[in-house]
């Protein structure tokens, strides 16, 4: 039964996470769906309101904090917020699916934290830090300043793993996604 289930997925960024909570959709179309987080930060590229994120102003996002419309937020950058809204929840858990999480490792332990034993926290563990600046390097997207940022949160995060109840090292792409499947299939089992 998947009903008021939360799979949390979280990694430092460049770990690949993203990638496996995409095959699991595919995997599990009935079962699961994603939950699209709001961010203050502005668009990248192609990115598009409502599909990658719902884009608000600093204001706005300040205003669902002041009327507790999040089940989690954080400011993950100076000026830059991310949050999961619970309306989005609620409207996946109403079609009786299991919402999936691709969020960041402070909002997934909160996350698990507020739903105990109807979350499943899975950590993507990247092989080394340094593939994952190669990973990052080579997606193009980010300044060298940026990526320096993004490796020096990673080392903090990889700290936490513990904190999780499964973690995937995301070394060849095939494995860590069937592992993700073995995860996932045996929570929604129960």
């Amino acid at each position: 039964m998947s009903a008021n289930k939360l799979i949390i997925f979280s990694a430092p960024s460049g770990s690949g996470k993203t990638t496996i909570v995409r095959h699991l959709l595919k995997t599990y179309p009935n079962q699961i769906e994603f939950s699209i987080s709001a961010t203050s930060r502005p668009r990248r590229g192609v990115e598009e309101n409502g599909k990658d994120y719902f884009y608000l102003t600093s204001e706005e996002f300040k205003q669902k904090v002041l009327n507790h419309e999040f089940l989690e937020w954080e400011e993950v950058y100076a000026g830059t917020h991310y949050g999961t809204l619970k309306s989005e929840v609620q409207k996946i858990w109403n079609k009786g699916k299991a919402v999936i999480f691709d969020i960041d490792v402070e909002g997934g332990l909160n996350l698990k934290n507020q739903f105990k034993e109807d979350a499943l926290a899975v950590f993507v563990m990247p092989p080394s830090i340094k593939i994952l600046e190669e990973r990052l390097r080579l997606r193009q997207t980010d300044s060298p300043e940026s990526i320096a940022r993004r490796v020096a949160k990673a080392e903090k995060e990889l700290k936490t793993a513990e904190l999780f109840d499964v973690f995937i090292i995301n070394e060849v792409l095939e494995e860590a996604c069937s592992k993700a499947e073995e995860v996932v299939q045996n929570f929604l089992k129960h």
